[in-house]
């Protein structure tokens, strides 16, 4: 087997294997402070500390790389297909925000799709920027919220011709994404920058199967979460950026105020492994993952009855150009169970999935996906069967647990298709600056503007923003979210029963 090249990484191993004496932070001093407590946690955390260094002049700074960090980079750059890379030790969250502090000064307009990650909205805020909300495509058969329309992106630049950027989400936390070459191609003619989160699809562009990515695609900068749909520690990500419209050198500025002057080496060594696993492997890399997903497909739709079901990569619809293959979306076909309750079903049977909605439970083959944990998962679904028959028996064909209104946030920012208005919004500028507010009851705020960001995590997508006018729409969802006993950020009240209003 040909030995991988991660210079990163053979950096710290190599500096390890001079057992060095630490007169320097970190104060663990490469784990020997715990090799002598007879504890064996102790002892295998200490195994991790022996790459865990600080900058010194053998190893490298990342906020001006000039050693192993630099070369690594470079590596990544060429792998990725990016005129640049810098690599992440604050997940895509500091990646986003450095884009848009780098873009917007304060005042600037830049046009925002309406369902992105609440990191956006932070770095919306700290930038002080005009922002034009743009309303998402809703998938007619699962409700999900995906990218803009390119109708809807041309329109808010015909109207918006003084906009910095167009900042898109691509794909959704479903694994549904757009070809964002037309996206491209239409922002360039006006002379704007595209920008796009791209956490979810950092193995994008390296299987035929799979969609191209966002770099590929002609975006100017792009943000990966390399640590969720590949190999890198959590935390790690990356940022790719090409072209001569983006201003790279803000960008660098930008990135040494929002990530850590002390970032962690076995992060960034990790991101230099995920690079240099996929030029040792090429397609080989994701073939166990894809087949998997398809092994485990291909099972549920020949289950009689069909009391699970899934959206197929193949399928077509109104909002997305391709699902992710590695992504699975599980459903009770007879409506009797949630998403939530599906996701404890699993759990039960120690079978862990990435998230559940409403409707939902998303489940993601990760990396050399294993054919053992696909049976184990298979074992789950026979008796998550066997729940969902015997439940269904007690339930009406017009009573459901879901419906596909209760499942996506962003419906009530698409009901009139056909309205201008309601695809762009008039621009706003996201204060920092606290007003008058009061707290009061969630189901008597509905005309009322929002004080609190509302925060469902995961997936992290706010269905409510602070300036914003609560609608019985939004009121509805996150009351239905809290009966799941869903998971809040943002908002005061865990619990959802109050909401904080301006006064």
């Amino acid at each position: 087997m040909n030995r991988i090249h991660a210079p990163l990484f053979e950096m710290l191993q190599e500096l390890a294997e001079r057992k060095p004496a630490s007169f320097h932070v970190p104060g663990h001093r490469y784990g020997q402070a715990l090799y002598n407590i007879e504890d064996e946690a102790n002892q295998a955390f200490a195994a991790i500390m022996k790459l865990d260094v600080t900058e010194l002049s053998a190893t490298d700074d990342l906020h001006h790389p000039e050693g192993a960090i630099a070369e690594a980079q470079r590596l990544a750059s060429r792998c990725f297909g990016a005129d640049e890379t810098c690599f992440l030790v604050g997940g895509s969250t500091s990646g986003n925000i450095a884009l848009l502090l780098a873009v917007c000064q304060p005042g600037d307009t830049i046009i925002v799709q309406r369902n992105v990650h609440k990191s956006v909205i932070n770095g919306l805020k700290l930038a002080g920027a005009r922002t034009v909300f743009i309303s998402p495509q809703i998938d007619g058969r699962t409700g999900k919220a995906t990218s803009p329309s390119l109708q809807t992106v041309e329109e808010a630049l015909d109207r918006f011709p003084e906009a910095q950027a167009v900042f898109l989400t691509n794909p959704n936390y479903y694994g549904m994404s757009v070809n964002l070459a037309p996206y491209a191609k239409l922002i360039h003619q006006s002379d704007k920058m595209l920008l796009v989160d791209e956490a979810h699809g950092a193995h994008y562009g390296f299987h035929p199967q799979l969609p191209v990515s966002a770099i590929q695609a002609g975006a100017d900068a792009v943000v990966q979460s390399t640590h969720k749909t590949l190999t890198a520690l959590t935390m790690g990500a990356m940022l790719h950026m090409q072209g001569e419209r983006l201003p790279r050198e803000a960008v660098r500025q930008a990135l040494a105020v929002v990530q850590s002057s002390s970032p962690s080496f076995p992060i960034m060594a990790s991101l230099d492994i995920s690079r240099a696993m996929i030029e040792s492997r090429r397609e080989a890399w994701f073939e166990p993952a894809i087949s998997e997903a398809c092994r485990f497909r291909q099972w549920l739709t020949s289950r009689e009855p069909q009391l699970l079901q899934t959206v197929h990569s193949h399928e077509r619809s109104n909002a997305y150009d391709q699902l992710d293959p590695l992504r699975i979306l599980l459903s009770d076909a007879t409506g009797s169970r949630s998403g939530y309750e599906l996701q404890n079903v699993l759990e039960q049977h120690n079978v862990w999935a990435e998230m559940a909605d409403p409707r939902h439970v998303v489940l993601l083959f990760g990396i050399q996906a294993s054919p053992s944990d696909t049976e184990r998962l298979m074992e789950a679904c026979e008796h998550l069967e066997r729940v969902i028959a015997e439940a269904s028996k007690n339930i009406s064909s017009t009573t459901k647990a879901y419906s596909i209104e209760a499942t996506t946030p962003s419906l009530h920012l698409a009901a009139d298709a056909q309205s201008d208005e309601i695809r762009v919004g008039a621009p706003i500028i996201m204060s920092r600056a606290a007003a008058s507010s009061i707290r009061i009851p969630l189901e008597e705020a509905e005309g009322r503007i929002a004080a609190e960001m509302v925060v469902p995590y995961p997936p992290g997508i706010p269905i409510v923003y602070p300036g914003e006018r609560l609608t019985a729409a939004s009121i509805r969802y996150i009351g239905q979210l809290a009966a799941h006993r869903a998971k809040f950020q943002g908002a005061a009240d865990p619990s959802m029963r109050t909401i904080e209003v301006l006064h």
